[in-house]
């Protein structure tokens, strides 16, 4: 059993789709992009850039005149999976420009590879563009080198991200994402709009809310208002997502929200979601559940509360999915600060969850705290919080056996097709399956199906 399988990593992105051929002459450049789908947001802006001005994307290390690694700088595996692609990516190219959180960390990375081309940190898109300017020269031909509308995604066509603010308020201990990619900044809310009704237009079924803290959406505007089809929207999570699904309702698209904070106004948006408006789905962050813990994170200590919350939800909507990540093994987590967290498990019912054991980050606080957790009792609290994940999920999965659900086919080959219910992320969450009668299907088709099967994560079911 792995440590943090990929499954269970909601830092990691979804694998990037390029398929464009360039034409004769064009100079090409490939993207390796590592992280969460707030990196992936960032890859696909870079590359929609330089695609504007002429460059191709190349899938291949081989086809392209130069490699941009977009990296993760999150925990220390993760840096060290960062280093290896950049490593990777000399080897089978030469020439490299490494951008991403870890490139706040520049002198890091030449000391590790001093032949890359150039390092930029998180959201230096500018800086990214000057050094592929100086790696490859661009040569637009104005004829043929067109975008469309909504410019590159490295998504499949039918779901897309959309990141509404960048930076984190928060000081948890554990966390050095306020130190790369500094304080809140929030997006206009008509900007988001904007850009959320292009992507419709162009056919996307899901759109995925993503930010680091979507809850405090517009915090640092004062939550301003500004003009959205002749009239004013604030940028504030509930109008911007009441408004969201007022675009996606005509197309009948999705609107899931990830990174969700439990504020109090949180249940604001909870009547949204019973409307039918937005999906019945929350991403929420806990972390832990012993108030001495979370105290030790400096995260809110709460966990009694946040209970009564979670009953509140799913008695105003019964349908309400939960997700959320932990982590175990935090310095000074006592076995009765730990078996606290698999009792509130049981209480709380979490439909998704995935689990982290800690790790030190350089220029996190946490490194500094006493009495870390040896590494053989994490592995073992580790395998005892899954096995009570598991079965919550497995109960909750046998529940939905001969109910029907709505659909979105992500992928169909020659055994069946690859779907998810209103109730599962892509990548993150389990999948539904249909092995029969699924050759008229197609990736963004929705459709109804009866569930036949269940296992401890995943669906099997037939069309309707």
């Amino acid at each position: 059993m792995s440590q943090n399988p990929p499954n269970l990593r909601p830092d990691l992105a979804p694998k990037a789709l390029m398929t464009d051929a360039p034409r004769p002459g064009q100079p090409t450049i490939g993207m390796v992009s590592l992280g969460c789908p707030k990196a992936l947001v960032d890859s696909e802006r870079i590359l929609t850039r330089l695609r504007a001005e002429g460059y191709a994307i190349s899938p291949s290390y081989q086809g392209a005149d130069a490699v941009i690694v977009n990296t993760c700088g999150f925990l220390d595996s993760a840096k060290a999976e960062s280093l290896e692609a950049i490593g990777e990516a000399l080897s089978e190219n030469g020439k490299v420009i490494v951008t991403g959180c870890l490139g706040a960390e520049p002198e890091f990375i030449t000391g590790v590879h001093p032949k890359v081309l150039a390092v930029t940190g998180p959201e230096q898109y500018e800086q990214v563009l000057d050094a592929v300017h100086g790696a490859v020269p661009p040569k637009p031909d104005p004829f043929v080198d067109l975008l469309p509308a909504t410019g590159i995604k490295l998504t499949p066509r039918h779901f897309s991200y959309l990141k509404i603010s960048e930076g984190c308020n928060h000081a948890c201990k554990f966390c050095i994402i306020p130190d790369m990619r500094g304080k809140l900044v929030s997006r206009p809310a008509h900007a988001v709009l904007r850009e959320a009704e292009k992507l419709l237009e162009a056919g996307v079924r899901e759109l995925l809310v993503i930010s680091q803290d979507t809850s405090a959406y517009g915090l640092d505007r004062k939550h301003e208002a500004t003009v959205w089809k002749e009239r004013e929207v604030r940028a504030h999570i509930t109008d911007l997502t009441r408004e969201l699904g007022k675009l996606a309702q005509p197309s009948g698209a999705w609107v899931r929200l990830h990174y969700v904070y439990p504020y109090p106004h949180v249940r604001d948006l909870i009547p949204l979601m019973a409307d039918g408006l937005v999906l019945p789905y929350l991403d929420i962050p806990f972390q832990h559940a012993h108030p001495e813990t979370l105290k030790r994170m400096a995260r809110p200590a709460a966990s009694a509360k946040t209970l009564d919350e979670i009953a509140a939800w799913r008695a105003d909507c019964p349908e309400i999915v939960l997700r959320s990540t932990f982590i175990v093994g935090y310095p000074g987590e006592t076995e009765a600060e730990f078996q606290y967290l698999l009792d509130w498990m049981q209480e709380a019912q979490l439909d998704r969850v995935g689990c982290f054991q800690y790790e030190n980050v350089k220029g996190a606080r946490s490194n500094d705290l006493p009495d870390h957790i040896a590494p053989e009792l994490k592995q073992e609290r580790w395998e005892r919080f899954m096995e009570t994940a598991q079965a919550i999920s497995e109960a909750k999965l046998a529940a939905k056996v001969g109910t029907i659900q709505q659909v979105l086919v992500d992928s169909v080959d020659d055994e069946g097709a690859t779907c998810r219910t209103r109730a599962d992320a892509p990548e993150i969450d389990g999948n539904l399956f249909i092995d029969e009668d699924f050759e008229s299907l197609a990736p963004g088709d929705m459709v109804t199906v009866e569930v036949e099967e269940a296992s401890d994560y995943d669906l099997w079911g037939r069309v309707q």
